[in-house]
């Protein structure tokens, strides 16, 4: 068996082919615009992604089955009898919808969508996007009218438009604020809330589909890229965790089979996946907007020009000299959820450096993923090593501090394209594959040195409060 696995990321798309021998190979990869309107939105070319997902297929020769995973919260509105978009996407990174979200934290609403979805009102999930493209794109509402709007996350768009197949999976649906973690199925009460029709809206089916066919090749798996990570990590029993540092950084723990109790940790409650008909695995979720992002950010400010520059440092700890940085460039996520805060350093005096802020812009990411799996460690019994991936995982100095600012060991992947590999595994998986082909062992193992200490831990967290107070 041969599968091609498609990873439909946030700055490009690219493409592997994975054998039942194991042989995991690049065939293709392709960068896509960003378009920023105002400040706060992120918009793509739904057309574009869809290219490139096709350019991967058709790059990748005879294979026996696809997989594609998805961005998870980006949003796609189109005609159903044309399958033209009416507006670009809505990326899941874009805050245009903060209003509205903040408006029903006010009158009480939060309490449903935890209660329901197990999500808190942010303007990162799919909801409020939908109702926004709903209220101000005149082209969706004559659709509405017409009963031809069709709307929803990017990978309902290309099932539709490459095997005729308007659905989306659990993974993807739990991403959206208007799944029923109990039902896994579009919940009432939830659509009511922000105003979405059940009729404009995809079939959830799961993680394994099946999603009909493209040219003869049967699509066999869909789900959010983060959940493909985190089966490429091979985590699969419960207290298994990753962090992706990629664009943000997102944590992903496993909580087993039922879904996780409520709780005010600020975490997300979702669906890990469900293959087969079998029942779902649950997951613990959290995410912080900025790590890639505010590296390429300071890159492009002329903090360093080589990534070689920011690999070691000779002074102690940036923290440890009393500079912090808070990467809030787009607000704080889990477990603050604030769209408010603002990124800051703390400490700058006149003898800071370029590698100084830089130092601090390293540390602050890691410090903000260790809030998060603090977190959810509180939660659940997380297994003694955390698996990252990402391309800060290359980076010797940030894997270090990271180890010491969670106290736990850091096993960082070989692979770089974990994402690719799990979703070419769950596509193996849905073709009726009996034995994945066994996983690479981690390229490197970081046990923590010198554990935080604790006025330390607290010199960062009095500036998130310091950020989150800013504007």
């Amino acid at each position: 068996m041969k599968v091609l696995a498609i990873d439909q990321g946030t700055t490009g798309t690219k493409a592997f082919t994975l054998d039942d021998a194991g042989t995991f190979a690049r065939v293709a990869g392709f960068e896509h615009a960003q378009h920023y309107p105002q400040p706060g939105w992120v918009e793509h070319d739904a057309e574009e992604l869809l290219s490139h997902v096709q350019a991967c297929i058709a790059a990748a020769g005879p294979v026996d089955a696809i997989g594609i995973d998805n961005q998870g919260e980006t949003l796609v509105a189109w005609d159903a009898k044309t399958g033209k978009p009416c507006h670009r996407a809505i990326v899941w990174q874009d805050d245009r919808t903060k209003d509205v979200t903040e408006r029903l934290k006010s009158e009480g609403a939060e309490e449903l969508t935890l209660a329901r979805a197990g999500l808190p009102l942010d303007p990162y999930f799919s909801a409020t996007k939908m109702r926004r493209i709903m209220d101000n794109v005149p082209e969706a509402q004559a659709l509405l009218k017409q009963g031809r709007l069709r709307i929803g996350t990017s990978d309902a768009f290309f099932l539709d438009r490459l095997a005729g197949q308007f659905a989306t999976d659990v993974t993807t649906g739990s991403r959206t604020s208007l799944m029923s973690l109990d039902t896994l199925q579009w919940d009432d009460e939830l659509l009511k809330l922000f105003g979405i029709p059940h009729e404009v809206l995809p079939d959830i089916r799961d993680t394994t589909g099946p999603f009909g066919d493209h040219k003869g090749i049967a699509i066999t798996a869909s789900l959010v890229d983060q959940q493909a990570a985190l089966f490429g990590h091979g985590c699969e029993k419960p207290g298994d965790a990753k962090i992706t540092f990629g664009t943000g950084a997102f944590a992903l723990g496993i909580a087993g089979g039922r879904r996780p109790p409520r709780d005010n940790s600020g975490l997300a409650a979702t669906v890990a996946w469900r293959k087969g008909g079998s029942a779902a695995d649950f997951a613990l979720d959290g995410a912080v907007y900025n790590a890639a992002s505010a590296i390429n950010w300071a890159r492009s400010i002329g903090l360093f020009a080589s990534y070689g520059e920011i690999n070691a440092f000779a002074a102690p700890s940036a923290l440890s000299r009393g500079l912090c940085f808070v990467p809030a460039l787009s607000g704080l996520a889990c477990p603050h959820w604030d769209r408010n805060a603002a990124g800051l350093w703390i400490g700058l005096g006149l003898d800071t450096t370029k590698a100084d802020m830089m130092q601090a812009v390293l540390e602050g990411i890691a410090l903000r993923a260790a809030e998060v799996m603090q977190a959810m460690a509180a939660l659940l019994p997380l297994g003694p090593a955390i698996s990252i991936d990402g391309g800060l995982a290359n980076n010797d100095y940030f894997v270090r501090f990271l180890a010491n600012a969670l106290n736990r060991t850091v096993t960082v992947a070989s692979s770089t394209e974990l994402t690719a590999l799990g979703t070419a595994r769950m596509a193996m998986a849905g073709a009726g594959g009996q034995t994945l082909p066994p996983l690479p062992r981690p390229a490197q193992v970081h046990h923590p040195e010198a554990p935080l200490p604790d006025e330390q831990r607290q010199r960062f967290a009095t500036a998130v409060e310091r950020a989150k107070a800013w504007r």
